[in-house]
């Protein structure tokens, strides 16, 4: 997934303020003061760090704004001033709540939500019309309606001379109605590209939605059961339907990025792995997509936090070693010392990488950590997948 939306995060001037909190409610009564209670430890760490009054005053209201998601999530917010720059519901709580203030936030969480996030138009479809819900990460939510206009809608077994011609009026209805949906779904879908299209609803019109739609909606086309336009649905039951179908996808969309690691990393050409090489990479703009191994027990990027890199004021100024970072032509006095995981998350979404996380498991990645390249040369590390699990070293063309 690109990170493009992340960009404000890392060109802006002044230090930030970020958290990443657990915001699960357990229960109605309690709740509020559960996330309160997280809050305030992580306030306390704000006002240690120095960040600004105002700035804490922002991000606390972003924080307890009740989210009216269901089951455990989470929230990742980021500030500056007066003004908060993300804020977005994380489908799973963290690994651990953070709070930063410093020119470098944490990446990870937001990193973590586009990976998780999908594009999709969701068409809730009857005979009479349609309702398209969009939903994408990055640009919320929006929801239109297209009403076909033709009510010959039901048929009757009353028999006569006249049945045969109502029932084809009824019949051309139904399709006349599909057809209208069918022009508004395909104009969605070449403005908004999403990567998925689901449609719901009356059966007959689903099956009448799918022969009529151009292809490019067709071949995003996957049908969840349990919607509907009407009242009285079990939301809950339909929400898992969906739910269900984007898991799928995400596998789907992660087992096409590691195919594409293997390869490479086969071939000894177009990825590395290992935190020294994939640092390596980044530094000189090679870098098309970040491949990260994300644990069983969720623990987002843990391996690349619990190591340190070095950086300078550019995303890109990075290296193992202080003097790595000097010698790409920054003081010393502007070289800091960050985790990991901020340093590398930087230098991707600064060259536009792509991010994707692949099941632990998946892949042999060295360090947990792995790149697909855009380009390479002489100088580019050049290596093979190890060969079985306990191998830690990568070996070298």
């Amino acid at each position: 997934m690109k990170l493009d939306s992340l960009k404000p995060l890392i060109h802006h001037d002044g230090p930030l303020t970020s958290v990443c909190l657990d915001t699960t409610r357990g229960d109605e009564s309690g709740g509020d003061r559960e996330v309160r209670n997280r809050w305030n430890g992580m306030r306390r760490a704000l006002e240690h760090a120095g960040a600004p009054a105002e700035t804490i005053q922002v991000v606390e209201e972003a924080v307890l704004r009740p989210t009216h998601v269901p089951g455990p999530h989470g929230r990742y917010v980021v500030a500056v001033g007066r003004r908060v720059l993300m804020d977005r519901v994380l489908a799973a709580p963290p690994v651990r709540d953070e709070a930063f203030h410093d020119g470098a936030p944490s990446l990870a969480p937001a990193v973590t939500a586009t990976d998780e996030g999908v594009r999709y138009l969701l068409v809730e479809i009857d005979r009479l019309g349609a309702d398209l819900i969009w939903s994408d990460p990055d640009g919320g939510g929006e929801r239109d309606h297209v009403e076909g206009g033709h009510d010959e809608l039901h048929k009757y077994g009353g028999g006569g001379w006249s049945q045969r011609r109502f029932e084809m009026r009824v019949q051309d209805s139904w399709e006349r109605n599909a057809e209208a949906v069918a022009g508004e779904v395909d104009r969605v879908v070449a403005e908004k590209r999403p990567e998925l299209v689901l449609v719901t609803g009356d059966v007959r019109a689903v099956a009448l939605l799918r022969d009529v739609v151009g292809r490019a909606t067709r071949d995003l086309l996957t049908e969840v059961p349990g919607g509907s336009r009407a009242d009285g649905v079990k939301e809950d039951v339909f929400a898992q339907n969906v739910h269900e179908v984007l898991e799928a996808y995400r596998a789907r969309r992660r087992e096409v990025v590691a195919d594409r690691v293997r390869e490479a990393l086969g071939r000894g050409d177009g990825a590395v792995t290992s935190l020294d090489d994939v640092v390596d990479v980044l530094r000189k703009g090679q870098v098309a997509e970040l491949v990260v191994l994300r644990s069983a027990a969720g623990a987002s990027v843990a391996r690349l936090g619990e190591r340190t890199l070095w950086c300078g004021p550019d995303p890109l100024h990075l290296g193992v070693r202080r003097q790595d970072v000097t010698a790409l032509g920054v003081p010393d006095a502007d070289v800091r010392e960050h985790r990991a995981d901020i340093v590398v998350l930087r230098a991707a979404v600064a060259q536009d990488a792509g991010f994707t996380y692949a099941p632990e498991g998946s892949l042999e990645l060295v360090d947990g950590v792995g790149a697909l390249l855009r380009w390479s040369d002489a100088a580019t590390p050049h290596e093979t997948a190890p060969a079985y699990t306990a191998d830690t070293h990568h070996r070298r063309r």
